[in-house]
């Protein structure tokens, strides 16, 4: 699968950019701040309706502008799709597929594929469970793009049944109703609540078991990728750390419907404490992932060039499971090279130099490995040229 050509409206920098792509390596190169990362930016975001920089779509539209839209003529074998997305901050955006009447955004996902390698993936490593989990879901999504309607679901329950806490712990610390059991607030509320629990859990059972199988396959993906990357460094280890106890970190529950009776019990065991505070406290939106190199957790104990390595070796195990288990992702590697010592430079462009289609950005040629022949385009000023 490649992309065939990219087109932009009021994206970012760019009022408007036409780009055709070819098959194999394309640089895009040019001074900072010129445009370059806007480019791939916008095929990342075709394959997870995000971007991988920031969280929200509004600093996505360029300035003076109400919309963007990001279209590509995407190629896999002799299929050929053109897939449009609408981004309308404050409001919903749209999506078309081959021109045809709109459908919902989440419809596009899995048409464009993409493993994305840039300067924010060390965040995987030093940064907060956030990080971790926003890389589990969103390979859980490229693997199977029903899981957007999962999160979708999960995400509704939980600012339903949060909305529904804050309500019992306000009602509590005005006194709520005389002579209710401590935790609790009225029998009607606790009636609801019970319902969205049931809701969260099945949803949050659901994910779950994709996370924790999608850990189980990736692990030695990524401990053979470090060992490319950094021979004798390793191994690895990734070890899913649950809200919900070590029932589900054993692996004592994996079934969906153990995970969802795991989740409904540590619901209810901490329903007095959420009440108080007013907020969720089991589910995966408050899981993590241990990331051990060796024998010792690799936040804080990971040098920088271990926890680059760590971060790249997660990325290429991506790309390696998704290559096997459908079509190819578009590899894009957003000004990584730079960051790299001498030896890990090299490394890397061998291992991702055979993708299908493989887009890097850098600002300057000898940024770019001599291995990565391909196109080039050159980025100044918000014009797009090939060289």
């Amino acid at each position: 699968m490649h992309v065939s050509h990219l087109s932009l409206a009021d994206f970012r920098s760019y009022a408007r950019a036409e780009v055709p792509l070819d098959p194999g390596v394309t640089a895009f190169v040019g001074p900072n701040g010129q445009g370059k990362t806007n480019l791939v930016e916008a095929v990342g975001y075709l394959a997870t309706l995000g971007s991988h920089r920031v969280s929200s779509d509004a600093p996505l539209v360029r300035m003076g502008a109400d919309r963007a839209v990001i279209r590509a003529a995407v190629t896999q074998g002799e299929r050929r799709q053109l897939v449009e997305l609408e981004l309308n901050p404050g409001r919903a955006n749209r999506a078309r597929i081959n021109r045809s009447s709109q459908v919902r955004p989440r419809d596009v996902l899995g048409i464009v594929r993409t493993v994305l390698f840039a300067p924010e993936d060390l965040a995987l490593v030093k940064g907060d469970p956030g990080e971790r989990r926003k890389f589990l879901d969103e390979l859980v999504t490229a693997r199977s793009p029903r899981m957007a309607g999962v999160r979708s679901d999960y995400e509704r329950v939980l600012k339903q049944r949060n909305t529904l806490l804050k309500s019992a712990a306000m009602a509590r610390r005005h006194g709520g109703r005389q002579g209710a059991p401590p935790g609790r607030s009225s029998g009607a509320d606790l009636s609801t609540l019970d319902v969205w629990d049931q809701h969260l859990a099945r949803a949050g059972a659901e994910l779950l078991a994709q996370r924790l199988d999608l850990i189980a396959t990736l692990l030695p993906l990524a401990d053979k990728a470090y060992e490319q990357l950094a021979p004798g460094g390793g191994p690895l280890g990734l070890t899913y750390r649950s809200s919900a106890g070590e029932s589900v970190d054993s692996g004592a529950a994996r079934s969906r419907e153990a995970l969802y009776e795991v989740l409904l019990a540590a619901l209810g065991e901490v329903r007095g404490q959420e009440i108080e505070r007013g907020v969720t406290l089991v589910g995966p939106h408050r899981d993590d992932v241990l990331l051990r190199l060796g024998e010792l957790p690799a936040k804080g104990y990971a040098s920088h060039g271990e926890s680059w390595s760590y971060a790249l070796a997660l990325r290429l195990a991506s790309y390696e499971l998704l290559r096997s288990e459908g079509s190819e992702p578009v590899l894009i590697l957003d000004d990584v090279f730079a960051e790299l010592d001498a030896r890990r430079r090299e490394r890397l462009a061998e291992l991702v130099a055979p993708g299908e289609q493989v887009l890097v950005t850098a600002a300057v040629d000898d940024d770019v490995p001599g291995v990565l022949v391909g196109a080039r385009y050159g980025v100044s000023g918000g014009e797009v040229t090939r060289l």
